[in-house]
């Protein structure tokens, strides 16, 4: 099996195994919690994502993995991380925890679409060996980001539309 082959079954089966998991444990608890909490048990999620500066450590990836992609991709997810660290502190002063919360999923997820737009473009399959240790991040820990954005994103939707109905039935 070629590498490049290899990498997108990881990264297809990376998504695989989190999509069944997140069904099975993740999903059930999240639904089941407060919008609060579950919002920061994804946040706490989220808060490792300072781990993402290893894309510029030298020597941790391969010489040759584009630079335009590593630094994009590092410091995005620092952001990220660091916005998910401010909406745990600030679960107190809920204006401030909402706006953070928004924030560190929309940062996110801009992060993870454009590190996708360039992996295609520069073709990384093709050099996923440049990832060196870092291989395990986009095909393990990439899939389980992108799945709690989306899910924090339904949850805010549905916690706005909730929000709205109870609105318009308190004005009726």
């Amino acid at each position: 099996m070629s590498p490049e082959a290899i990498f997108r079954t990881h990264l297809v089966f990376g998504y695989v195994a989190w999509l069944l998991c997140f069904a099975a444990y993740i999903w059930p608890r999240l639904r089941s919690m407060d919008h609060v909490e579950a919002h920061r048990a994804i946040a706490t999620l989220h808060s490792f994502r300072f781990f993402g500066l290893v894309f510029i450590l030298p020597g941790y990836v391969g010489p040759h993995l584009p630079t335009g992609f590593a630094s994009f991709a590092a410091y995005w997810d620092f952001a990220t991380g660091i916005l998910a660290m401010l909406a745990l502190l600030a679960v107190r002063i809920r204006p401030l925890f909402w706006l953070l919360v928004a924030a560190f999923n929309v940062v996110g997820i801009i992060d993870l679409v454009v590190d996708y737009a360039q992996a295609v473009s520069i073709d990384l399959p093709s050099i996923a060996g440049e990832l060196g240790a870092a291989y395990v991040i986009p095909v393990i820990y990439v899939p389980l980001l992108m799945i709690t954005h989306v899910t924090a994103f339904y949850l805010l939707f549905r916690q706005l539309r909730a929000t709205r109905l109870v609105a318009r039935g308190a004005s009726a």
